[in-house]
């Protein structure tokens, strides 16, 4: 899984924050809704188990994540996602500087 965020996230980024790992139950409704990182913070999705339906919408595009699949998402980039039956997973959050809060611009709590 490590290959696939290095050949998407530009260098130089470090991970400074991983949510709990989130199940369909457990998952936050800010995260199912349209939501965005904020400026310079980029999200790794990673899927545990089952199957977690991504979708950005600026420009819209659908991606469906599974264990190995991971989803990037790029900072201030609007998107949502939706478990597809049973799923845990988590999402790290990256930056090149050091971020304070949520790492969301509507401050997300994760």
């Amino acid at each position: 899984m490590a290959k696939v965020i290095d050949e998407q996230l530009p260098e130089g980024l470090v991970a400074y924050r991983k949510t709990p790992v989130f199940d369909q139950d457990t998952l936050p409704n800010g995260l199912r809704k349209t939501h965005r990182t904020k400026a310079g913070v980029w999200a790794v999705i990673h899927v545990v188990e089952g199957r977690l339906r991504y979708r950005c919408l600026e420009p819209l595009s659908e991606q469906i994540l599974s264990p190995g699949v991971t989803g990037i998402v790029r900072p201030e980039e609007a998107h949502e996602v939706e478990p597809l039956g049973a799923v845990r997973f988590y999402v790290e959050f990256y930056s090149a500087s050091s971020q304070d809060g949520s790492p969301h611009v509507d401050g997300i709590e994760v």
